[in-house]
């Protein structure tokens, strides 16, 4: 899987395993209701191995719905797939929960767990898990087109977020302006502070790239200062009509002598 299919499984497979555990719950309480004489142990026992199974093989539509999404099947080429997926899905579900119950049984209680006729225990499970199959097949395949489209709109983002080049010596670090914390004035050099940490040099007096800079949106706050307006988290007074101006980690000054840049700041 790559990135934003395993975001689209996981978030829906957490989903799932919620509503697989309220389910459970109003079960154990619905039968404690209908039948006391059962007790909370056996019910819970029941209702628990069901459960606990269910949460590992909801994979099983994941996959088919992962397939799903990368190749956009016709009808008659899916259907298959998933009456097989289905059919997995619950030999492996009545399977599992039976073998959980009956150690569950042996641990825990006076006798040992009967499933009951196979003839007509399997059926009636199959056509519970054949609603759980297609629920899970759902909310897969939507969790999992949410997540391709959130990656295309933030892939489309970045295409089209402007860049600029620092020429650090011999190096050219190209990086989108929206990164660009802030410039200061380091001597003969201008040092550009980036979201993730880097602090490359380029050989240029603060003057000169305020007048490229602007273009985008920065101000200057301070004789050796510019500053990314869109990436500002905060002000905080100084005294004497300074601030200082919060960048996430980073903090640059802003000089009373700069009024137009706090009138800016401030909205």
């Amino acid at each position: 899987m790559n990135g934003e299919e395993r975001q689209g499984v996981g978030r829906a497979w957490l989903l799932g395993v919620c509503l697989i555990g309220c389910i459970a719950t109003v079960n154990v309480l619905t039968i404690r209701h209908d039948a006391p004489r059962l007790g909370t142990l056996a019910p819970a026992i029941w209702e628990g191995s069901s459960a606990l199974v269910t949460m590992v093989i909801f994979m099983i539509p994941a996959a088919v719905a992962i397939w799903t999404t990368r190749t956009a099947p016709r009808w008659w080429r899916a259907l298959p797939v998933h009456l097989a997926a289905v059919v997995l899905y619950s030999v492996l579900h009545v399977a599992g929960f039976v073998a959980l119950r009956k150690l569950a049984y042996l641990a825990v209680m006076d006798g040992p767990y009967r499933f009951g006729p196979l003839s007509t225990e399997f059926p009636y499970e199959f056509r519970k898990d054949l609603m759980a199959y297609g629920l899970a097949s759902i909310i897969y395949y939507l969790s999992l087109r949410r997540s391709a489209r959130e990656a295309a709109e933030q892939a489309q983002t970045v295409s089209t977020s402007p860049s600029f080049d620092i020429r650090d010596g011999a190096r050219l670090v190209r990086v989108s302006v929206s990164e660009i914390l802030a410039v200061r004035s380091a001597g003969n050099y201008a040092e550009f502070l980036l979201a993730d940490g880097r602090r490359p040099l380029m050989r240029s007096s603060l003057s000169a790239l305020e007048i490229q800079m602007a273009a985008h949106g920065f101000l200057r706050t301070h004789r050796s200062w510019l500053v990314n307006p869109s990436r500002v988290t905060g002000l905080r007074p100084e005294g004497s009509g300074d601030y200082a101006v919060e960048l996430g980690a980073v903090e640059a000054p802003l000089s009373r002598r700069f009024p137009q840049a706090l009138t800016a700041l401030r909205g």
